[in-house]
């Protein structure tokens, strides 16, 4: 039996929250590993956000063997982290949180990792997707500040950072200070809080069944489904 407490659990590396229950306004969030994690718990509000940390690239759950995807560790803790179970015996009642949120690193690795799990939930907890509860926030991977300015104006992806950076030369304003960040754990409190957990400031988009189609398209294939689980 696996006990939750708001602070770290030693099982799971979860840290909990105080509210659950499907309407409570909780929120687990899934980070990539212990740095992102220890930043994003600093940041987030106890009393309503959990964090729970992958370690390494999650299992393609969609090629995987049920047998291979039950003994997995990090979807055995993500599993009982929500209560629900999987597969046919998913019960959106037992939700303990209300929403999931995907936080990754606006890498390669992170967008990888955010595929991943997004057809992992497809597979095995489509109800929780299609019900509108499952999320994923775009961090920032860079800021450019300049000369002058009191607060920098931040990127949040490759393209538009060499896009503002390239404007500001073609301006020129060659008095500017270009950060990338490196992953999640290199963002301040006060920017991880704004940008990626704060509900009223931070660049959410819910996801949906078609996002885990385009994600299967690049990622796997329609054909690693079973027949039953296509539902689109």
């Amino acid at each position: 039996m696996i006990s939750y407490s708001k602070g770290r659990s030693r099982i799971l590396k979860l840290a909990d929250c105080d509210l659950h229950g499907p309407d409570s306004g909780a929120e687990l969030f899934i980070v990539e590993g212990d740095s992102a994690s220890i930043a994003a718990t600093q940041a987030r509000d106890a009393r309503c956000q959990a964090v729970l940390p992958m370690q390494g690239k999650p299992l393609n759950a969609v090629r995987a063997s049920d047998r291979k995807v039950a003994g997995d560790p990090f979807y055995r803790a993500l599993t009982e982290s929500l209560g629900t179970g999987w597969g046919d015996a998913f019960d959106p009642g037992k939700l303990r949180y209300d929403r999931v949120v995907l936080l990754t690193d606006p890498d390669a690795d992170g967008i990888h990792c955010g595929a991943l799990l997004l057809m992992f939930f497809y597979r095995w907890m489509q109800p929780l997707l299609d019900a509108g509860r499952l999320g994923v926030v775009h961090a920032p991977m860079g800021e450019i500040l300049c000369d002058g300015d009191t607060a920098p104006v931040l990127a949040f992806s490759d393209a538009q950072f060499q896009s503002i950076c390239a404007r500001l030369r073609g301006l020129g304003r060659p008095g500017f200070t270009a950060l990338r960040y490196r992953g999640l754990g290199s963002l301040d409190r006060d920017a991880l809080q704004t940008h990626c957990m704060a509900p009223a400031t931070r660049n959410l988009r819910w996801l949906t069944s078609a996002d885990a189609l385009a994600a299967l398209e690049v990622f796997g294939s329609l054909r690693d489904l079973p027949p039953q689980r296509t539902l689109l």
